[in-house]
């Protein structure tokens, strides 16, 4: 079971959305919701229990920080494998699809915005950590 599951996306609204699907699902306490990627990275770097589980829904096209430098810095300064990343983004740009899958360590997924309860259920599978699932639209 995941311990917090993160929603990265610079625009409030996006993840005002994306929040309320997981109230309806009566997942609203794990929820941390960042416009900042920086200030998510902290919580990132910081945690207390680092072995504890994070689903993180991660934007692509950001001004501070897009969802790829954010998967680099991930991958650089070797943040735990026990955040899965699902990448949210309105791209359609083929690189972009492209280059989701050389975060392998990380990425589980791929989704184009808004997301769904459907697409939510998806990647928390049965309740347990996440499934290994081939990315949706890569």
């Amino acid at each position: 079971m995941y311990k917090e599951i993160y929603l990265v996306d610079d625009e409030e609204l996006i993840n005002t959305i994306h929040a309320l699907m997981f109230r309806k699902m009566g997942l609203e306490d794990k929820v941390r919701s960042f416009t900042n990627p920086e200030l998510a990275l902290d919580h990132l770097r910081f945690r207390e229990n680092p072995e504890e589980h994070i689903l993180l829904f991660l934007d692509i096209n950001m001004p501070e920080m897009t969802g790829f430098e954010f998967l680099e810095f991930m991958s650089l300064e070797e943040l735990p494998t026990t955040i899965d990343v699902v990448i949210i983004s309105s791209s359609i740009h083929p690189g972009d699809h492209k280059k989701v899958t050389t975060y392998p360590k990380y990425v589980r997924g791929h989704l184009d915005k808004p997301l769904t309860i459907g697409d939510i259920q998806r990647f928390l599978g049965n309740g347990s950590t996440i499934q290994n699932l081939e990315p949706s639209h890569v």
